[in-house]
């Protein structure tokens, strides 16, 4: 696989930032084809880090219903692949830069 097609963008939450800070682990959507060893490659190639640990964990696909005017309106969220990848010691990944 393309290293642009293995990342599709970062996860920026409250627990990914605190993970950021406290472990230098860092959250990432994945292609849901893409392994470890590409995620790595593709990390490293990109941000210019070393990655010493890559977990990986794919979310279920989730029913999601609404009440409209129409009535219920019912659907279904896709599934998707996390990716936790843990940078060596002392080395970032500056997330924000290109906001």
């Amino acid at each position: 696989m393309n290293p642009s097609d293995v990342l599709i963008k970062p996860i920026l939450t409250e627990k990914a930032n605190a993970q950021q800070d406290k472990l230098r682990r860092y959250a990432f959507k994945v292609a849901k084809k893409a392994n470890k060893l590409e995620i790595k490659k593709a990390i490293e190639s990109f941000y210019g880090v070393t990655v010493t640990n890559v977990n990986t964990a794919v979310s279920p696909a989730k029913s999601k219903t609404r009440f409209t005017k129409a009535g219920f309106i019912s659907g279904r969220k896709p599934s998707y692949k996390k990716a936790y990848v843990t940078v060596a010691e002392g080395e970032t990944i500056d997330l924000y830069a290109n906001i």
